[in-house]
C-alpha cells in the first residue's frame, strides 16, 4: 500500500506570516497536532506542531528574556539564541520546525512509518514535484491494522495466488497462518517475507508450511 492510498488530501495549511495565535486556534478547531507552513507556490517550508508550542512555553518559563540575553552576551549558559528566538516567536515561520520532513505519494507505508519513528514525529507532509498534495499521520497508518481478518486473508491470498501448494489456512487478530507444501525452503522463506511486509499483518505463523526436499545431483 502506498502513502497516497491513506493520506489526507484536504490539508489545512498556514503561511509563514500567519500569527501564532491563529495557528493555535487552527490546531484546536481542526483537532490536529500539526500544520504545514507553505509559501505561495505550495512548497513546504516547515511544520508548526503542538511540540513547537510546548517548547515555546517550556523555554519561556526558564526566566526573564533579559537574564537570558545577558547569559548569551556574556558567554554564560542561560538559553541559546535559537531558543530565545523561539520564545519570542509570533508567527508560523518563527515557530516552525524546519526543514520539514516530507515523503512522496508513491512511497510505501513502511517507509512513512520508519521516518515517523526515526524522527519522533506524528505526521509527514506529502510532496509531489515540490508541491504539497496531502499529509499522512500515525493515525492513518494505525487504521491499516484495523482492517478485518477476512479482508486481510483475501489480501494475502491474492498476493500469493501464483504459489503452488500454498494455503492461507487462517487469519486471526492480524496473525496469518500458512500451510501446505511448496517447492523449496528458499521459497518458503520468501513467502514469509512477502506476507510480513503486507500492510496490516501483525505476525506470520508458518509452522505448518513445509517444502519438498530437492533431489541430490547424481555424480557420474
Amino acid at each position: 500500500m502506498k502513502v497516497r492510498d491513506v493520506m489526507t488530501s484536504a490539508v489545512s495549511v498556514v503561511r509563514p506570516d500567519t500569527p501564532l495565535k491563529q495557528v493555535a486556534a487552527l490546531l484546536v478547531e481542526k483537532r490536529i497536532s500539526g500544520v504545514p507552513v507553505v509559501d505561495g507556490d505550495g512548497s513546504v517550508l516547515g511544520v508548526v506542531s503542538e511540540g513547537d508550542f510546548l517548547s515555546k512555553e517550556a523555554l519561556g518559563g526558564t526566566g526573564p528574556a533579559q537574564r537570558s540575553w545577558f547569559g548569551v552576551l556574556t558567554g554564560g549558559r542561560d538559553l541559546k539564541r535559537a531558543e530565545l528566538d523561539r520564545i519570542a516567536a509570533r508567527s508560523a515561520s518563527e515557530a516552525m520546525t524546519q526543514p520539514a520532513r516530507t515523503i512522496g505519494p508513491d512511497e510505501t507505508l513502511h517507509r512513512a512509518a520508519h521516518l515517523m519513528v526515526q524522527g519522533s514525529i506524528n505526521r509527514l507532509p506529502v510532496v509531489d514535484h515540490g508541491r504539497l498534495v496531502g499529509i499522512i499521520s500515525r493515525a492513518d497508518i494505525v487504521r491499516v491494522f484495523a482492517k478485518s481478518d477476512e479482508e486481510l486473508k483475501e489480501q494475502v491470498a491474492f498476493a500469493l495466488r501464483a504459489v503452488d501448494g500454498l494455503m492461507v489456512a487462517d487469519v486471526r487478530d492480524g496473525v496469518v497462518r500458512l500451510s501446505g507444501t511448496v517447492a523449496s525452503e528458499a521459497l518458503a522463506l520468501t513467502i514469509r517475507s512477502i506476507v510480513q511486509q503486507l500492510d496490516g499483518v501483525v505476525a506470520v505463523d508458518d509452522r505448518d508450511l513445509t517444502w519438498r526436499e530437492q533431489p541430490q545431483p547424481v555424480l557420474r
